[in-house]
């Protein structure tokens, strides 16, 4: 511990001496790659341009008051979606004010047990996308606009709809198009997961009752303590980013995030920051996020845990666990938060440590070459589809209770060099466990209804293999995570196992103005996610559970935990 702390100091003195603290807010791209990180800073100074914002924010809060809207619908992904639903989580519904839902997933099911939660005729909807172009909140907006015309006039569906997007996007030109009733803008030169602190954030904020003035406020505050002029020692921003990049260096690459339970949701947001803008060129940070919290002998050598404690409403069991975990000779950052409302300059703090922990781990920390694969890929597979009504698999290597494998050739073969004993659904598995290494970490990729039910047994089965191979697990929903932490996974160190979870789909619906389905659409995905994982060489296994997603998690646990007491 003490080399690692004589490092942290030795690269805070480089910062000091070498002004790059100054630098940073200067916009200087030598601090990174040199490439066009400079195109992409507007986030240090959007803080001060947001509280311009706020006067067409409360116009269109007190629209939506007087018309006695109960519910917002936000259409989005990654860093459209991810802050307004740490919000909408974090908060929940504000007396007065409609209740924020986010729909950032094409499985089926998600999308009608949204539908059932809401009034058309009291729903306002906001389409949310940087690029105006995302696969995603295109077509969920094709999908609700033809719903709402069902119930309204076909001249008074675009007043329902708000967009957040960049100017002059094929999204902005459409909502002038279509009569939306406002467009807010994004900054051209902030990034999605950078856009927090901007009207992607802070105008869904304000549409749910949150006060945006005080959250901005603090936001402030962290800005002017991460100012240039604060040694670098002093800077939370910057020491915090400096101890990141630093372990990550020494090999402790797997930030384990621990947030109080009344912020749980902070970590959906701090993931996406992390992976997509450290882990590419083979480098990187890897976010675990919500894992449960477990003994001192069940972690590797490889985490940084860092606890964000809210300080009016700590978890004492919480507490003891962590203590337990730093006793044991482990890093653990401590971060305290004094209230919720104090979120907005956590943002800052994070964007602010994750630009110089990318300068110190040696990226470019906006950009996101491996997000953009893959969401191209699953373009042409859903274009592809219109055309031949087929969408590749991988092979099938085995089946049985109503489960079937998939992989490609190569992990196919390297899966069946581990095996010992006759085939079956368990050897497979514990021959594809055998391939977990000290350092890696397992992602459960789940293509399935990000449901409470569907999440619990999935964490029974990642709290598994931690506790059998020691190593550290993540779990994210398909397709949010693909733009989200499918930046590491793919672009990152080469230190994954991947369970890919696919299933058929109990309902489905169609997509206007397209021949194919949301079922269709989120099976696009997963192949692509495959394809790209396979093309970098990753541990990947796809398991397919069939219609009874519930049964089929079930017996993957069952067969999971078989699997791993043969290791």
């Amino acid at each position: 511990m003490n080399s690692l702390n004589d490092a942290i100091s030795a690269e805070l003195n480089v910062w000091q001496k070498q002004d790059k603290v100054q630098r940073l807010w200067a916009s200087d791209a030598s601090l990174w790659t040199n490439s066009d990180e400079a195109q992409w800073t507007g986030w240090l100074n959007v803080i001060t341009a947001e509280f311009a914002e706020l006067p067409a924010i409360a116009a269109l809060v007190s629209e939506l008051k007087t018309a006695e809207f109960k519910h917002i619908v936000l259409l989005g992904m990654g860093g459209s979606s991810l802050c307004p639903a740490l919000m909408a989580k974090t908060f929940g519904e504000i007396k007065g004010y409609p209740r924020l839902h986010i729909l950032d997933s094409t499985d089926p099911l998600q999308i009608r047990h949204l539908e059932n939660k809401i009034d058309l005729q009291k729903t306002f909807f906001i389409v949310s996308s940087k690029s105006g172009t995302t696969l995603e909140p295109n077509i969920f907006k094709d999908y609700f606009y033809t719903l709402l015309q069902t119930v309204l006039k076909k001249s008074a569906v675009g007043d329902r709809f708000l967009a957040i997007t960049d100017p002059d996007s094929p999204l902005a030109v459409m909502a002038k198009k279509e009569n939306f009733k406002e467009i807010f803008y994004g900054v051209p030169s902030i990034g999605g997961r950078y856009s927090a602190l901007s009207n992607f954030g802070i105008a869904p904020a304000g549409l749910m009752g949150i006060d945006v003035k005080e959250f901005l406020q603090h936001a402030a505050t962290m800005m002017k303590a991460c100012a240039p002029t604060v040694l670098p020692k002093n800077n939370p921003g910057v020491l915090l980013g400096v101890m990141l990049g630093v372990y990550a260096k020494h090999n402790k690459d797997k930030v384990t995030l621990i947030t109080s339970p009344s912020i749980y949701s902070l970590g959906g947001w701090l993931e996406q920051l992390i992976a997509e803008s450290t882990g590419k060129i083979g480098k990187g940070l890897i976010p675990v996020d919500q894992e449960p919290l477990g003994l001192p002998d069940v972690y590797g050598s490889d985490r940084v845990f860092v606890y964000i404690r809210l300080e009016n409403a700590p978890d004492i069991e919480q507490d003891r666990a962590i203590d337990l975990i730093e006793q044991s000779g482990r890093v653990v950052i401590r971060l305290n938060l004094a209230d919720k409302k104090h979120l907005g300059a956590e943002f800052f703090r994070w964007e602010m440590a994750i630009a110089v922990a990318g300068s110190i781990i040696g990226v470019n920390p906006f950009d996101q070459p491996d997000v953009e694969a893959s969401k191209v890929r699953a373009m042409q597979l859903t274009t592809e589809y219109e055309k031949t009504k087929t969408i590749p698999q991988p092979k099938l290597i085995f089946a049985a209770e109503g489960i079937q494998l998939f992989t490609d050739e190569i992990n196919a073969h390297a899966i069946k060099e581990q095996m010992t004993a006759t085939p079956s659904l368990v050897e497979y598995l514990r021959a594809h466990c055998s391939r977990i290494k000290p350092g890696d970490y397992v992602d459960l990729s789940a293509f399935i209804e990000m449901s409470v039910e569907h999440t619990a047994l999935l964490q029974k089965s990642r709290t598994a293999i931690r506790d059998a191979k020691k190593v550290a697990t993540c779990l994210g929903f398909g397709p949010r995570f693909l733009h989200s932490t499918g930046q590491a996974y793919k672009g990152g160190p080469n230190t994954g196992v991947f369970l890919q979870i696919t299933a058929d789909h109990e309902v489905d619906i169609q997509v206007p103005n397209h021949h194919y389905t949301f079922g269709l659409v989120i099976a696009a995905q997963a192949q692509a996610d495959f394809e790209v994982l396979a093309q970098r060489k990753r541990r990947v296994l796809r398991i397919h559970l069939g219609n009874d997603v519930r049964a089929g998690l079930e017996k993957l646990h069952e067969i999971l935990q078989q699997a791993l007491q043969t290791e």
